[in-house]
Order: structure tokens, then C-alpha cells, then sequence
């Protein structure tokens, strides 16, 4: 997965690269099929804001998250970004088992 992380207003830390590393982490152990993730940060006066990206295959992934502090704000983004990554999962995934037409003859 390509990462590229960018901070309006914020001089990006290697400890915040490597905090957003870790989580997002998380995200490729559910759905392994991400393209490239895109992390903007922001702050505005008291507010830190993080939006992410995700390509995956066939969707983009776009989730935002706010609060007083970046790495809370980190935090919120990955777990809304997970439930995001879990949802699309389950859509992609085939649920279009074999029906039972005609049950065994030997069943009760």
C-alpha cells in the first residue's frame, strides 16, 4: 500500500507518520486489498482534523474525523476507516452459496 501523508498548517513529525503507520496496520489486516492511502492533516485554530483516502479495488474510501488533539483525531479516523473497510468487504464478497434445491434422499 502507497502511503502519502500531507499536513496543512503542520509540519508532519516522523512520530506522526509513524503513529498513522501502525494504525492503518490495522486496515490491511482486515481487507488486504488496498491500493494507495492518502492522509491529509489540518489544524484550524482549536480544531485537528484528519481525512483519509483509501483506494481499493472498484471504491473509494473517503472518511473524516475531528477532535482537540491529532492523534485522537487519528484514532476516531481509523476506527470510522475500519468499520468503513469491514462494510465493503461484506459487499464485495460473494454471499451466493449453492442452494439446497433438493435435500438427500437419506435425510429425515
Amino acid at each position: 500500500m502507497n502511503l502519502t501523508i500531507h499536513g496543512n498548517h503542520l509540519e508532519v513529525s516522523p512520530a506522526l507518520r509513524a503513529h498513522i503507520g501502525s494504525k492503518l496496520a490495522r486496515i490491511e489486516r482486515h481487507f488486504d486489498q488496498v491500493i494507495d492511502a492518502s492522509v491529509q492533516l489540518t489544524v484550524e485554530k482549536v480544531q485537528q482534523r484528519a481525512e483519509i483516502t483509501l483506494r481499493v479495488r472498484g471504491n473509494n474510501i473517503h472518511v473524516e474525523a475531528a477532535a482537540e488533539d491529532m492523534y485522537a483525531a487519528i484514532d476516531s479516523l481509523v476506527d470510522k476507516l475500519d468499520r468503513q473497510v469491514i462494510r465493503h468487504k461484506n459487499r464485495v464478497q460473494d454471499h451466493h452459496g449453492e442452494s439446497v434445491k433438493h435435500p438427500p434422499a437419506d435425510t429425515v
